[in-house]
């Protein structure tokens, strides 16, 4: 790999993320990115973010097969920004009801369940307003602002949830645990108020400016 990876953030490919428009998102807050294909490729990012679309269980495996579970825990131990996006905020966990045996990262104690939506259509898939935002990642965010979320499983952290939201069922929107960073809902889909939250997270980071 011939970039220079210093100052960037890295997207991890592991076959189960929508890294064009997490990269476009990061372009708009003018965020230097690049796509990290294999564990090596972390090395000197100045954050790494986890997209996710898909299935629990072969999103866990993919990432395992592809190196990059070991190296994920080993950056975010070592104090790396990290942020998991839609799924990727669920492999976060230990594990999810979806596919019950599959190993998350376990970053973020807590549990992920199908939602009780009390009889609203599953998934959950639309705009639909945070409470109780709070935290490094949601400065400038304020309760009653909309993002989208395309789901079907929430999670429910341990006192981690730096916003939450209701669908049937009030879960974690977003959760913050100390250098590890997730959000429920597409920030790179949430127009203005999804901009704030990337660009909160290029600021943890430090990451240098896109050119």
């Amino acid at each position: 790999m011939n970039v220079s990876t210093n100052d960037k953030i890295a997207v991890v490919d592991y076959g189960a993320g929508n890294l064009h428009s997490v990269l476009c998102g990061l372009k708009r807050v003018g965020a230097a990115a690049y796509v990290a294909c294999s564990p090596a490729e972390l090395k000197g990012c100045a954050g790494i973010l986890l997209p996710g679309v898909g299935a629990f269980g072969y999103a866990a495996r993919s990432l395992r097969d592809a190196g990059f579970t070991d190296a994920l825990k080993e950056y975010a131990g070592a104090g790396v920004p990290l942020l998991g996006i839609c799924l990727g905020m669920q492999l976060l966990f230990s594990g999810s009801e979806e596919n019950p045996g599959a190993e998350g990262l376990g970053l973020v104690s807590g549990i992920v369940t199908r939602l009780r939506t009390c009889g609203l259509k599953v998934p959950h898939m639309g705009w639909t307003g945070l409470g109780g935002c709070k935290g490094r990642l949601m400065q400038g965010v304020s309760d009653g602002d909309y993002v989208y979320f395309v789901h079907s499983f929430g999670a429910h952290s341990n006192g981690k949830a730096c916003a939450t939201a209701e669908y049937g069922e009030t879960f974690d929107a977003a959760v913050e645990s100390g250098n590890v960073f997730g959000t429920q809902f597409h920030p790179e889909k949430s127009s203005d108020v999804g901009r704030k939250i990337l660009k909160n997270f290029a600021a943890v980071c430090g990451a240098g400016t896109e050119t």
